[in-house]
């Protein structure tokens, strides 16, 4: 079966998600013409679309928006897209009272092709690509999910703008089975667990990072007890390394190119520390730290220094650092545990 037009293709899903986060946003000027468009694009399991407006957006907002959106994709409207030199595309994102779409126009570089896509009365700034019409987008298989703030361009100096996160299917029963996960999900949700057994608590003084509450402590104490006794067995030994390392560092090991975003960071006496996310580096430097004969046998090293949570960091596979000696060096060096 050929799987090009169908979600199977990465590429055709993200198409097929980019033009439904254009339907929410023709939809919500069609309803709220007073509400200012910023971004709108395809993420992993779904879209978004950020919105500045006025009013805060409630769940009856949002099950009028999905509705607007059925009635546009029974419209079956063409996406055109068209190109603008920079002063006329600037100049016509003013004329619709669009200044976020303004902004990043003047952000583009110099050479930079401008586009834009109309479907319909409905314009907006974007690169592409889309659907040839909002008749492929199955109106009864869209979902938006929730609502959250987003500080425009991710800047905490900017406008706290309202987020619109959605997901959408070729087929209803797709986008039911989908949402028939996610509510199972939330049941095991371990801050939902957390709170109903009375282990942890989460605060606005600190957010992200649990507050361990006695019943927590208990548990986390046993399963700290438990990791100890097996990596005991398996031979590892045991060091501690610091919670917060120069930036100098976080470069070297590459976090910094990845995670910088969702790292926790500070400057002390005008050299920039960072809170670590992983322990891979620190364990490398107290390798480093005295020299190994290539005779000796690998020798495995726990860390009890755990690494810093952050809410939407993923490290996937550790960036280590590189131990200049020998090769034999740095493949001990990755035996330790994270």
């Amino acid at each position: 079966m050929d799987d090009q037009y169908t979600f199977e293709n990465k590429t055709y899903k993200d198409t097929y998600r980019h033009t439904t986060s254009h339907i929410l946003a023709q939809a919500m000027k069609r309803l709220y013409p007073e509400v200012k468009l910023a971004i709108g694009p395809a993420i992993e399991d779904g879209f978004y679309y950020d919105f500045d407006s006025p009013e805060p957006f409630t769940p009856e907002v949002l099950e009028k928006l999905e509705a607007e959106m059925r009635k546009i994709c029974k419209e079956k409207l063409r996406l055109e897209r068209f190109e603008l030199p920079r002063a006329e595309a600037v100049a016509y994102m003013e004329s619709l009272g669009e200044p976020y779409k303004v902004e990043l126009i003047n952000d583009l570089p110099e050479d930079a092709v401008i586009s834009f896509y109309r479907q319909g009365e409905f314009v907006d700034l974007c690169a592409g690509p889309h659907l040839d019409s909002t008749g492929r987008v199955k109106g009864n298989a869209i979902k938006l999910t929730s609502v959250t703030g987003a500080y425009w361009r991710g800047d905490s100096s900017r406008k706290m703008l309202q987020r619109i996160y959605g997901t959408c299917f070729p087929k209803k029963d797709e986008l039911d089975a989908y949402l028939a996960r996610i509510e199972e999900a939330k049941k095991r949700d371990h801050r939902k667990l957390g709170k109903e057994l009375g282990l942890f608590t989460f605060m606005e003084e600190g957010p992200g990072f649990p507050f361990f509450l006695p019943n927590g402590m208990v548990l986390k104490n046993q399963l700290i007890d438990y990791w100890r006794e097996i990596h005991k067995k398996a031979g590892y030994v045991e060091i501690s390394t610091p919670i917060m390392l120069n930036q100098d560092l976080w470069h070297r090991s590459g976090h910094w190119d990845h995670y910088k975003d969702n790292m926790y960071t500070t400057v002390i006496d005008d050299v920039p520390f960072a809170l670590k996310p992983m322990n891979c580096p620190g364990g490398m430097l107290v390798y480093k730290s005295q020299p190994h004969s290539y005779r000796a046998p690998p020798r495995a090293v726990r860390r009890a220094a755990r690494s810093v949570p952050r809410p939407l960091l993923h490290a996937g596979r550790c960036a280590h650092l590189h131990d200049t000696r020998s090769g034999q060096g740095r493949d001990q060096g990755r035996r330790q545990a994270h």
